[in-house]
Parts: structure tokens; C-alpha cells; sequence
């Protein structure tokens, strides 16, 4: 038994992760709906599960973690915008499946075990809608399947709210159709030049919900250890995956474990195509760099809001910069290092980033063990995975000012520093630090580099 310990939504308690089977630990996390460009707030669940990944596969053995995240292929969401572009469905899947891959890979992601497509998993939707009806939990209503939430009595218990509290609107479809307001669909008519598959309620699509639980038996079993997502998606989502799964499994529970993270937000409103605030991971990336993005996204405690911003990644930056100094191409591999206490209680990585600090100062001495040692804590959470040669590459293309402007700002300060203008003189060297160009005085001279 490790000492792991992770916030369960479903008790709303930190508790010590117990596995189901400790040679084969079993998670899955609720991938992208492929419709759009992923942004940075999509990010933050993307890194977060990896370091989970990267935590559990630390603890169990590389091979004895089983780490499934799904790709949603057909939506509402996509339909409309293929319409909206004049694009084929595959068209715009293909497309945003790429960039999705594309972000993961400079981030830094490990690849999930597997990863399904809703679109190769319909059939078993279907037997599973099929299972529903038949059991009493589902209803037909004009080729349309409900659930009927009334027939599964701890429908509201993992968003912690009575189904009298919650109201149908922006995230539940609304429709004279259905029974009771909140009851969703499991499947749906499909219009004529709209993706459909053959089913006994006529050609259609499945509904949202039904993908996930389809998919996590499919690769994990009825029961799992860990099913992960955004706040956003507890309710509806989560709540319905598991009232379908469970009243159709006769089982009490579909995962042992929620766990869900915080909201990215710009200024004070939660970063979302809907708000149209948003940033794409990969111009976030092509402003600043991979590694700069995850270690922003894991500057706070993944349960907590975190503020996007400019003075944030500029930070991050800043210490990468420094951290960089110390990297080492060949190390040994330890068993643990003097920050992983932090990770195991609950993904604290504000904790284990401090202690990283403390490392940096002390390997900073020149003994090589220590070095060896932070090189090792770095890489764990998912960062230099650059060698130092394409990161000095990155910083320095980074660096606004050219040569020559930053001479002619040294002998600016020069000027000021003889005439007395001392203030002027900091000035101008905050100036270049903030451009990320170091600068030392010696005897008679001003020597500079990049950070």
C-alpha cells in the first residue's frame, strides 16, 4: 500500500488511494470533443492527468497503470460546425484531432494506453441503450431514448444536489419529449445528411454521456479506480455516466475515485469558447514554449482556480531559465526524490515546485548528486524534456532585443551610473532583466548575457 492520497468529489473528502488491483491501476479521463482548437483551459486537465499518470506509474510500476482518454467524434457541436465551415464531418475531426496530438506532444504528455473514438464504439452503445430500456431505467419517445433519472435513486449525490435542486437549461437539453426535465438522451435521430447509424429506434446518433460509460467498461471493467475531468464536467456529465452505468452494471459505484480540476480563468471569468475568451495551446506555446505552459498549469494546486496571465508564463520562464543551468543530458534513475512526498498528497505541486527551488539552490554548489537529483525531480513532473541546446535556442529567440539595442541600453546605464543617476541606472537594468538579458559590472566594464 502507498500513501497516496486524493480528493474524491464523490465523498468530498482527501482520501488514501486504495486500488482495486495493485498490479493493474485503472483511470480514465474525459478527452476533447473535437470541434475546435483546444485551448489553454483544456490544458490544465491534460497536464494534470498526466502528472497522475506519471505519479501512479511511479508508485505501481510502468506497466501496471492502465490510463484510458477518449476522443469525442461526434457531437452536436461538430455537426454544427462543419455546417457552419462546409467541411466534411471527418473533415473537421481529423483536423482538431491532429492539433489536439500536436498540443499534447509540446506539453509534453505521456500517451495515454489507449485512447477510443466515440465513432468505433456505437454498436456497444446501442446494446447498452437496448440494456436500459429493457431493465426499466430508459423510455422511447418519437425514436428518441431517454433516461429516466427517477429510476436511479443517488442520481445528485456526486454533485452533491437533490433532483428537485437542478434545473434543465445551458448544459441540459431541454424538450417536451422527455418525462421529467432532467432526464437525458441516450440516443437521438440523426437528420438526413447528419452522421447516423442503424439502430431499433431508426437511424441516429448516440448521446454524450453514453460514449464515456461505453468506453471505461470497455478498457477498464465496471467498476475503476479513478475517473478524472474538469469541474465543468460533474454535472451533467459525470452525474449521468454514473447513473446509466450503475443501473445498468447493479452496481453501487462506476469508479472509486473523481477527481476534478479547477477552472482556468481570465481575469475573474472561467476561460471558454462560450465567453469567448480564449487562448489555443498552441499559440500559447508559440508565444512562449512547452515547457513554460505545463509548468504555469502546475504553479497552483490543480483543485484551485488559476488566473491566466502574461506575468505568470514570464515567470515561469524566468525559471526554467535558471532551473536550466543545472541540466544534465545522462542521469541515473532514483527511486525517489526530496519532493515526491508532495505529489502524494494530492497532487500538491505549489509544495513540490518550492521544494524544487530548494533543490535548484543546493545542486547549485557543484555536487553532481544533488545535480543528478534535481534533474530527476524536474523530469517527473514533465519538464526538461528539451536538452539544453534547444532550450538556450528557445531562450534566446525569445529575447526581444537584438545586440546591438541591448549595447546601446548598457551604455545608456554607463552614462547614467557616471553622471550619478543611479536611479535611472536601475532602471534601465530592470528594463533588460525583464527582456531577459542578465547583466554583471566588473572593474571597468559591463559584461551581459541571456538568462
Amino acid at each position: 500500500m502507498t500513501n497516496l492520497k486524493i480528493s474524491n468529489t464523490l465523498t468530498r473528502t482527501k482520501e488514501l488511494f486504495k486500488p482495486i488491483d495493485s498490479k493493474n491501476i485503472t483511470m480514465y479521463a474525459c478527452g476533447p470533443t473535437v470541434y475546435d482548437s483546444p485551448h489553454v483551459g483544456n490544458a490544465r486537465s491534460l497536464v494534470i492527468f498526466d502528472l497522475l499518470f506519471r505519479v501512479l506509474k511511479k508508485l505501481y510500476g510502468e506497466k501496471n497503470v492502465t490510463y484510458v482518454r477518449n476522443i469525442t467524434d461526434i457531437d452536436d457541436k461538430i455537426i454544427d460546425i462543419a455546417k457552419e465551415k462546409k467541411l466534411q464531418i471527418d473533415q473537421v475531426t481529423t483536423n482538431i484531432t491532429k492539433e489536439f496530438h500536436l498540443a499534447c506532444n509540446l506539453l509534453n504528455c505521456l500517451k495515454p494506453t489507449f485512447e477510443p473514438k466515440a465513432t468505433e464504439h456505437v454498436n456497444e452503445m446501442i446494446k447498452m441503450t437496448e440494456s436500459l430500456i429493457k431493465k426499466g431505467f430508459a423510455y422511447v419517445n418519437e425514436d428518441h431514448v431517454y433516461f429516466a433519472i427517477s429510476t436511479y435513486k443517488n442520481y445528485g449525490k456526486l454533485s452533491n444536489k437533490k433532483p428537485n435542486d437542478l434545473k434543465a437549461g445551458k448544459r441540459v437539453e431541454i424538450s417536451n419529449l422527455k418525462k421529467n426535465p432532467l432526464d437525458f438522451v441516450l440516443w437521438k435521430p440523426s437528420e438526413e445528411n447528419d452522421p447516423g447509424w442503424n439502430s431499433p429506434w431508426g437511424r441516429g446518433r448516440p448521446g454524450w454521456h453514453l460514449e464515456c460509460s461505453v468506453m471505461s467498461e470497455k478498457y477498464l471493467g465496471k467498476i475503476f479506480d479513478i475517473h478524472g475531468g474538469g469541474l465543468d464536467l460533474i454535472f451533467p456529465h459525470h452525474e449521468n455516466e454514473i447513473a446509466q452505468t450503475c443501473c445498468n452494471n447493479s452496481n453501487e459505484k462506476m469508479a472509486n475515485y473523481w477527481v476534478h480540476n479547477g477552472f482556468l480563468n481570465m481575469g475573474k471569468e472561467k476561460m471558454s469558447k462560450s465567453l469567448g475568451n480564449i487562448i489555443s495551446i498552441n499559440s500559447a506555446i508559440e508565444e512562449y514554449n512547452g515547457q513554460v505552459v505545463r509548468l504555469a498549469l502546475l504553479s497552483s494546486h490543480y483543485r484551485q482556480p488559476l488566473d491566466w496571465n502574461k506575468d505568470l508564463l514570464e515567470q515561469q520562464k524566468k525559471t526554467l531559465n535558471k532551473w536550466y543551468s543545472l541540466y544534465q543530458d545522462q542521469i541515473y534513475l532514483e527511486k525517489s526524490n526530496d519532493c515526491f512526498d508532495y505529489l502524494l498528497d494530492d497532487l500538491n505541486t505549489p509544495g513540490y515546485i518550492s521544494k524544487l527551488h530548494e533543490l535548484y539552490n543546493d545542486a547549485s554548489k557543484g555536487d553532481e548528486n544533488k545535480k543528478n537529483s534535481f534533474n530527476n525531480a524536474c523530469r517527473l513532473i514533465g519538464i526538461f524534456n528539451e536538452n539544453e541546446i534547444k532550450w538556450n535556442k528557445y531562450k534566446k529567440k525569445s529575447v526581444k532585443l537584438t545586440e546591438k539595442s541591448i549595447m546601446v541600453k548598457i551604455n545608456e546605464r554607463l552614462v547614467a551610473r557616471e553622471k550619478g543617476d543611479f536611479e535611472l541606472a536601475d532602471k534601465i537594468r530592470n528594463e533588460l532583466d525583464q527582456e531577459g538579458v542578465l547583466i554583471e559590472d566588473k572593474k571597468n566594464k559591463t559584461e551581459w548575457k541571456y538568462k
